[in-house]
């Protein structure tokens, strides 16, 4: 967990996000491999979901509170999910759907998207030269809830124009195979400067083993603030 101006950011797990102001909470990608078993929950505002892999239906009204809002991407169709999930319209929240170019307020929470997927031509693909994520399929999240901008890339590789963005806490995917790896993570967090940087998507299984804290010490010796810890709720 880490704490700035006021706000909360934990890693619950896998892709998991909790953000916290005090007043609000917002979830981003609840759940998947077992990761919130035994969480209680109960107290989510929003809950936003990047893509399909991410999307579980159990873990969004594990986390959901009364009168909670998903917003998820609109590309995200439960008739491809291969897994017994329920559709987004069957939840006991109300829906919002989000592009890859969304800038909108849900309560208190300023919620922003970015393209996410990986480069065709780059080393993010199936055998076959197929992305594992291809354009079109999912969304990272750019939060800004009390003041301080958080952002979760998704699962994509770094891409023109993330090095933009006016980022406080900075929750990069570090496993590589599917995402952006922890050297290309580094050099993103390196262009984006933020106040502090928490990865995020590593060791859940074997594919995405990563050397956290060689991840940090890249960083830390280039400038940067990071927090390594075992996802913890």
């Amino acid at each position: 967990m880490v704490e700035h101006e006021g706000v909360t950011v934990s890693w619950l797990g896998y892709a998991t996000l909790r953000i916290d102001d005090g007043e609000t909470v917002v979830y981003v990608d609840p759940g998947r491999y077992g990761v919130l078993d035994g969480y209680d929950g109960g107290d989510g505002d929003v809950v936003c979901v990047s893509h399909g892999h991410h999307y579980d239906s159990a873990a969004i009204e594990q986390v959901a509170g009364d009168g909670a809002t998903l917003v998820y991407f609109e590309g995200i169709n439960t008739h491809h999910i291969d897994r017994d999930v329920a559709r987004p319209a069957s939840l006991s929240l109300s829906t919002r759907t989000v592009d890859a170019e969304a800038d909108i307020a849900v309560g208190d929470a300023i919620i922003r998207t970015t393209a996410a997927y990986n480069d065709p031509d780059g080393p993010h693909v199936r055998p076959a030269g197929e992305p594992y994520h291809p354009k079109g399929r999912g969304c990272g999240f750019h939060i800004t809830l009390g003041g301080v901008s958080v952002y979760w890339p998704g699962d994509t590789d770094v891409l023109e124009g993330h090095e933009h963005l006016d980022v406080d806490v900075f929750c990069p995917p570090i496993g590589g195979r599917y995402t952006m790896d922890r050297h290309e993570a580094a050099d993103l967090a390196v262009a984006l400067a933020p106040e502090i940087v928490l990865p995020v998507h590593y060791d859940t299984f074997d594919e995405i083993e990563a050397d956290a804290a060689a991840f940090a010490d890249e960083l830390e010796s280039r400038g940067v603030d990071v927090v390594i810890e075992p996802p913890t709720w």
